[in-house]
C-alpha cells in the first residue's frame, strides 16, 4: 500500500473550525478518502479540502444539513450504488446527511474509481 502523503496544515484547521455535527461527518469522510486513495495528496483549495493526484479528484464541502463528497470527474464514474447526484458535464457529488450512517463501502468504491480515472491524466493541477 502506498504511503499517505501529508496534508496541508490548512486542512486540519478547516476541520477544527467546523461545528461538532459537521466535523464528525466531515472527518469520517476524510478518513474514508484517505483509506480508499492513500496516494492522493490532501490540500486546501478554494477554502475546502481537496484530494489531488495528477489533477483534482475529490473534495469535501459543508452545507447546512449535509456534507458533500464531490468528484471532479464524477460523470465518468460508473455508480452501481446510485449515490452520485448532479447533472453537469463532469462533476458529481454524494450528499451525506450530518449524523447519518455513511455508506462506506460504496463511497470507498467511488473514491477508488475517481483515483483510477485520475491515474489516466497526465496534466497536473
Amino acid at each position: 500500500m502506498p504511503a499517505r502523503k501529508p496534508p496541508d496544515a490548512g486542512t486540519d484547521a478547516f476541520f477544527a473550525d467546523l461545528d461538532p455535527e459537521s466535523r464528525t461527518t466531515a472527518l469520517a469522510l476524510r478518513d474514508l478518502v484517505r483509506r480508499a486513495a492513500p496516494n492522493l495528496r490532501e490540500t486546501l483549495k478554494m477554502g475546502v479540502p481537496h484530494w489531488v493526484g495528477n489533477g483534482w479528484v475529490c473534495y469535501i464541502a459543508i452545507y447546512t444539513r449535509h456534507v458533500n463528497l464531490g468528484f471532479y470527474h464524477g460523470a465518468e464514474i460508473r455508480d452501481t450504488a446510485g449515490l452520485l447526484e448532479g447533472t453537469g458535464k463532469g462533476m458529481r457529488h454524494v450528499k451525506v446527511a450530518k449524523g447519518a450512517a455513511i455508506p462506506r463501502r460504496a463511497l470507498a468504491t467511488l473514491v477508488q474509481k475517481a483515483a483510477a480515472l485520475d491515474g489516466r491524466s497526465a496534466v497536473p493541477h
